[in-house]
């Protein structure tokens, strides 16, 4: 039971007879009227409470999409029957959890007569990935005036996902015509470039010279200039069917925020978008989010269904604040495929002892694939080293440069393992590891 403004209001007008009483009448008096304006107030809240209906005579369903991309918003419906004999004038707060972002903190009224139902809308703007929960709605049933109420809350579990924004795809179109040019489908006047045979065709300008099948050219006569032939050349088009291994590290450097997010949502953004560019040109995609266990893995999707695959196991990984386990990777890395892979490697490398599992684990890697490890840098550490004007700026200045010789000297080892490195801000980080790729690609290092 709960009592409302109402009833506070009803007990406080009665300040005015006791006041009379004392007045008029003597202390005596004014005492009886206040006793007897309260009996008056509860026994108005008990009628009052005895004419609502049951919170408990209720049915809960729900309406509920299944899944929502971070920052977007979508319409979670309630649906409310009342399953008793009187009207239901109720007070309703669907019990969201408050990262589900719902709109009026999820609480709205409604009045549901005998054998009906209403619907309560809500919206839902999540600021967070994963599955935002709702266990229980509260419901309060008031009489027709609304005194006092009577309360119950009631099982209506309900989800929604919440996936990754995949903001990056607007680099994807460029992207595509990018992969489009370097596969000859697209009219240039220099042709792209490629690494496995495709067809033989009658030479074009633009074309290059090195690429003139002269044995073709000897049986192909030209009918219009007897005793001469017509030029053949060779086309190309990029590797098909090239394996493609990305492992994000879930672990605690995965948590850090670089600007205005984390690292890992950085780190899922540049896999998702090389991943749809990847699926695009053919090639075969495996995901494997790693800390000391998987946290996320798909492997033998096709390209239909990658992305929604990805998203989907993305949705409910967060950072561990644990170290990660980087001598099992190469094994891990095996379960997927057997073949030579590019196998892109999502993690930070601004630190030499964060860095030292890397460095150990990495000529593994690299004896058997071509490894590519994209770490996130910092804008402000980079603005930092660059401002002087004050004694503050420069001590923290200072530390910035040793920052970026630190991440430098990571790289460069790194690639005295063999493997490439790939460092950018969180914005950039996605099309510029798209841009490698793409990259490898035309000079045939898949």
């Amino acid at each position: 039971m709960a009592v409302t403004g109402r009833f506070v209001w009803l007990v406080a007008a009665g300040v005015v007879p006791v006041v009379l009483a004392g007045v008029f009448a003597g202390p005596g008096a004014a005492w009886l009227a206040l006793l007897g304006w309260l009996l008056v107030a509860v026994g108005a809240g008990a009628v009052d409470l005895s004419l609502a209906a049951s919170p408990r005579q209720v049915g809960l369903s729900r309406e509920l999409p299944e899944r929502v991309r971070l920052g977007e918003s979508v319409s979670a419906s309630l649906l409310v029957a009342n399953l008793g004999s009187r009207t239901l004038r109720a007070s309703v707060r669907d019990a969201w959890q408050p990262s589900a972002g719902a709109s009026g903190a999820g609480r709205g009224r409604l009045v549901v007569p005998p054998g009906e139902r209403r619907r309560m809308t809500l919206r839902l703007t999540p600021w967070r990935r994963g599955d935002r929960r709702v266990a229980d709605v509260t419901i309060r049933s008031a009489g027709p005036l609304g005194l006092w109420l009577r309360q119950a809350t009631l099982a209506a579990p309900g989800r929604v996902r919440v996936l990754p924004p995949f903001a990056s795809r607007v680099h994807l179109p460029s992207r595509l015509t990018r992969l489009r040019e370097l596969d000859g489908r697209t009219p240039l006047l220099v042709r792209g470039q490629g690494t496995e045979f495709d067809s033989i065709r009658e030479y074009v300008r633009g074309d290059d010279v090195r690429s003139i099948d002269w044995r073709a050219t000897a049986r192909r006569p030209d009918p219009e200039a007897p005793g001469s032939s017509k030029l053949m050349v060779r086309t190309w088009r990029p590797e098909r069917d090239r394996r493609i291994v990305i492992v994000v590290d879930t672990s605690r450097t995965a948590a850090a925020r670089v600007g205005d997010e984390p690292r890992l949502d950085t780190a899922f953004e540049s896999a998702l978008l090389l991943a749809a560019l990847a699926a695009h040109a053919g090639d075969r995609v495996d995901f494997l989010a790693w800390d000391r266990r998987v946290r996320g893995r798909v492997h033998g999707a096709s390209a239909g269904d990658l992305l929604a695959r990805m998203v989907d196991a993305m949705a409910t990984i967060d950072a561990e604040l644990i170290e990660a386990d980087w001598a099992a990777v190469p094994g891990q890395v095996r379960r997927l495929t057997s073949r030579h892979a590019l196998v892109v490697l999502l993690t930070g490398v601004d630190s030499p002892g964060n860095a030292r599992g890397l460095l150990a684990m990495l000529p593994q890697l690299t004896a058997r694939h071509t490894v590519l490890v994209a770490s996130v840098t910092d804008p402000d550490v980079v603005e930092a080293s660059r401002r002087r004007d004050e004694l503050a700026e420069v001590y923290r200045a200072a530390a910035a440069e040793r920052a970026l010789i630190d991440a430098d000297r990571v790289a460069a080892a790194i690639r005295r393992l063999g493997a490439d490195v790939v460092s950018a801000p969180p914005a950039q980080l996605p099309p510029a590891l798209a841009d490698r790729y793409l990259e490898l690609k035309a000079a045939g290092r898949l």
